[in-house]
């Protein structure tokens, strides 16, 4: 099985300089635990669940703080045509619950750790 048979593709995406709090939001809005870091359409980032944690344990004023200074830089990516158990592989090796899925430089999905699990391990 591939990538693309889990993948989510409707994406949750915010621009570097929207606030750690408008990232929150959007991901309660869209019941997802991470967003994409977007500048002019190209991924530059990746906000999760853990980076808002962190960054209000340590800024009192996170939530105002642009997500550019919590997000994790260049993250690795996927592509729809990988096979979804070395996918699964990469993300546990990595630690990671979210793997943006990338076809040259547009990003077309999102890979969740809960997505994929328990079908393709």
């Amino acid at each position: 099985m591939k990538v693309r048979d889990f993948m989510a593709t409707e994406l949750c995406t915010c621009d570097p300089e929207s606030t750690v709090g408008e990232a929150a939001t959007l991901m309660g809005e869209h019941r997802v635990g991470s967003v994409l870091v977007l500048e002019h359409d190209r991924l530059v980032g990746i906000l999760t669940e853990r980076d808002i944690v962190r960054a209000l344990t340590m800024a009192h004023d996170a939530p105002q703080r642009p997500v550019v200074e919590w997000m994790s830089k260049d993250p690795t990516t996927v592509s729809p045509e990988a096979d979804a158990r070395e996918a699964l592989e990469r993300m546990l090796a990595g630690g990671f619950r979210h793997l943006p899925v990338t076809q040259g430089d547009a990003v077309v999905g999102m890979l969740s750790l809960r997505d994929v699990a328990g079908k393709a391990g």
